[in-house]
């Protein structure tokens, strides 16, 4: 029976839990390997930069200038002064600009941009999670398709030999031909099985490809065994207040809605005087072997105030358009978490039905089987027909199929349990 750990910390590689080598080493490989993944990464790594771009603009910007050109003043120009012959000049120097950010402009668009960067990097942990929980996935589907062919191909066996039975019964005399087609139709039918469990196991196979970042025309076909697989007694299940903190989809939510007040704020800080000081520092002169000399400094300073006065309302309503932002982003954040809630608590109560449904078929199973061995005694000592034999065979087959599905459906509730937990280490899928 699994016991639930209230609290408990669930390991970085959570796969590892089921204890199956194939499956430790088809994950890992398939975090190396996944375009999924490389494409996130490279995300992370843009939007990171783009922070990094941003963070520049809060200090002073310093250029380095240099011009040459030709010029011709005109007469009218001058008011009535000469004007010079055409001149050709040079200059080189350095300009210093810097925004003053009284109002918190700047400050919030970097961390607008650094909440961004952090939600790229959820989304990234989002993905490894979802992949990582897709290729358990469908390692189990491939090893409960293959347990469900086995069982049916021994049952076809089963059948098989069932139908010599009646059919050595009916050349004597001691079954009628209602018996012999009644076995042959049950071979007929167990047959119908086969073709479906293959193609479900073939699809399992492709999607495996694919989540490792392979073709399935040139992956190797990949094999498992529902009995390499361990099923973990102990859950550490993590408490609400952690959960929260925990699951990449939650902490995503959380940056976008960061992001959302970051805009309310630049929006705000819009509505008021942009102050700007520039100050330049160059050397001027008309040729260029006295353009170091002393006398040909030249500065500037000036400083420079831009208000917005009449803009048609477009700054009130971009900030009311950011408030509204907010108060949706707020909502979508809320529902997230609630979902996040149920989908833990979805996985919990499939995991305490999925035990008892395991009891109640491994209890059919015993039942099914003691059955059918007292009805083939029962046969051969004359005391029932072929039809009751037949009955018992397909009742226990019927256990047998619905035992390998409820053991796979409590690995499949125990993997979509984790993987609801958000289990994935804080900086397992950063790029390096």
């Amino acid at each position: 029976m699994q016991e639930l750990a209230m609290g408990a910390k669930l390991p970085v590689r959570w796969w590892t839990l089921f204890e199956s080598e194939a499956l430790n080493e088809l994950v890992e490989r398939a975090i190396a390997d996944s375009q999924t993944l490389a494409a996130a990464r490279a995300s992370v790594e843009q939007a990171q930069a783009i922070a990094q771009a941003r963070t520049g603009a809060r200090g002073p910007q310093l250029d380095l200038t240099a011009s040459s050109g030709r010029q011709k003043y005109g007469s009218q120009f001058l008011g009535g002064i000469e004007p010079p012959p055409p001149f050709t000049y040079f200059a080189f120097g350095t300009a210093v600009s810097y925004t003053f950010d009284y109002t918190g402009g700047v400050a919030r668009s970097i961390e607008r941009e650094q909440a961004l960067a952090e939600y790229e990097r959820q989304r990234l942990r989002a993905a490894q999670l979802s992949i990582t929980g897709a290729i358990v996935q469908q390692a189990l589907e491939i090893a409960a398709r293959q347990a469900e062919i086995a069982t049916v191909e021994q049952l076809l066996s089963e059948d098989r030999r069932n139908l010599e039975m009646i059919e050595t019964a009916f050349s004597a005399g001691s079954a009628s031909r209602v018996d012999l087609l009644s076995a042959r139709s049950q071979l007929a039918s167990d047959e119908t099985l086969l073709p479906k469990l293959r193609r479900e196991l073939d699809g399992a196979r492709h999607a495996l490809a694919s989540l490792s970042g392979t073709a399935p025309a040139i992956a190797p076909p990949a094999d498992f065994l529902l009995s390499e697989f361990v099923l973990p007694q102990r859950l550490p299940v993590s408490l609400p207040s952690e959960l929260v903190h925990r699951r990449p989809d939650v902490l995503a939510a959380e940056a976008q809605l960061h992001a959302a007040t970051a805009a309310v704020g630049i929006a705000t800080a819009n509505l008021y005087p942009h102050i700007t000081l520039t100050a330049s520092f160059s050397q001027q002169a008309l040729k260029v072997s006295e353009l170091f000399d002393s006398s040909s400094h030249a500065w500037g300073l000036i400083g420079g105030l831009t208000a917005p006065v009449f803009d048609g309302g477009r700054l009130r309503a971009e900030r009311r358009a950011a408030l509204a932002g907010l108060s949706a982003q707020a909502a979508r954040y809320q529902q997230v978490v609630i979902e996040s809630f149920a989908q833990v608590a979805d996985a919990l109560s499939a995991i305490e039905h999925g035990a008892e449904q395991f009891e109640a078929q491994a209890h059919a199973l015993k039942t099914a089987q003691e059955s059918l061995d007292l009805t083939r005694e029962s046969y051969h000592e004359g005391y029932v027909g072929v039809l009751q034999v037949l009955d018992s065979e397909r009742s226990y087959q019927q256990a047998r199929l619905g035992y390998v599905r409820a053991r796979a459906a409590r690995l499949l509730d125990t993997a979509h349990l984790f993987v609801a937990l958000g289990a994935i280490p804080p900086d397992a899928a950063l790029p390096h």
